[in-house]
């Protein structure tokens, strides 16, 4: 089993493929399993490279395996695991929390960073409104009460309204009820009231931000961080909703593969 052993943490990953890097960053309570569909179409010709958060999925904190965690400290895990693999920089691909640690990485490693795709996420989480702030508590409370098996019984019909979709709701429901509860939720409390947004301008890596039509959040925001950057482009994907990688993966490496070539050095021409 790969893993990363760190001062206090067991980091997993997974690779496969060769060529420029392009790295996989999960969703809160999700791991490298969701990204399986993206590692098997994309690993002819890139280095494809997925990891699990430090108590997310297969990673563990040895130390403090609750917890607390920080943003920071999952983008510097991700700095080392390619370092560790001599991988960067890579094209950074996060989705949700993903999303965050990726912005999070390219303000503090850039070295590490070709580009980036931020999937349904954005450089802050910081609540504003009283609507906001019950959202997140009620989040919480479900957390703290039934575990990220009973949070995955709210989100999956919400993820996964389709009645076509039933064997994606009951496979998100089982991957999230892996999770530790007690690092599930030290996990959430890391994500609320972070931000970068003050940053963002920062970023000179290319970026694509891709919104699906139907994701939690106002595309207004999305459109309004957009214009914060140097380098970036938004594409809007229309009939999709928040976990668009594990939803529809043909469309989402629709989006995302033309942006990588454009980005990726020519491939040699075979003699």
């Amino acid at each position: 089993m790969p893993i990363l052993t760190v001062n206090d943490a067991t980091l997993y990953y997974e690779e496969a493929g060769t060529g420029e890097p392009v790295v996989f960053l999960h969703g809160l309570g999700s791991s490298t399993a969701d990204w399986e569909p993206q590692v098997a179409a994309l690993s002819p010709r890139y280095r494809v490279v997925a990891i699990d958060a430090r108590g997310s999925g297969r990673s563990r904190d040895v130390k403090h395996p609750r917890g607390p965690f920080s943003v920071a400290q999952f983008a510097a895990d991700t700095a080392t695991v390619l370092d560790h693999l001599g991988a960067g920089p890579a094209h950074i691909v996060g989705l949700s929390m993903g999303g965050m640690v990726a912005f999070q990485l390219a303000v503090d490693h850039p070295r590490t960073v070709r580009t980036l795709t931020i999937v349904n996420s954005g450089p802050a989480l910081v609540p504003r409104t009283r609507q906001e702030r019950t959202a997140i508590a009620l989040r919480l409370l479900i957390s703290r009460l039934f575990g990220p098996r009973g949070m995955a019984r709210m989100l999956a019909p919400r993820l996964f309204p389709g009645l076509d979709q039933a064997a994606l709701r009951e496979r998100f429901k089982e991957r999230m009820a892996l999770n530790d509860k007690a690092a599930y939720i030290a996990t959430q409390r890391a994500l609320i009231g972070w931000s970068v947004l003050d940053r963002i301008g920062e970023i000179d890596a290319p970026t694509l931000v891709v919104a699906s039509d139907q994701d939690y959040g106002f595309l207004s925001v999305k459109e309004a961080y957009v214009r914060m950057m140097r380098r970036a482009e938004l594409v809007v994907v229309p009939n999709a909703r928040h976990a668009l990688p594990m939803e529809d993966p043909p469309k989402f490496l629709a989006v995302i593969e033309p942006f990588l070539s454009r980005h990726s050095a020519p491939v040699a021409a075979a003699r």
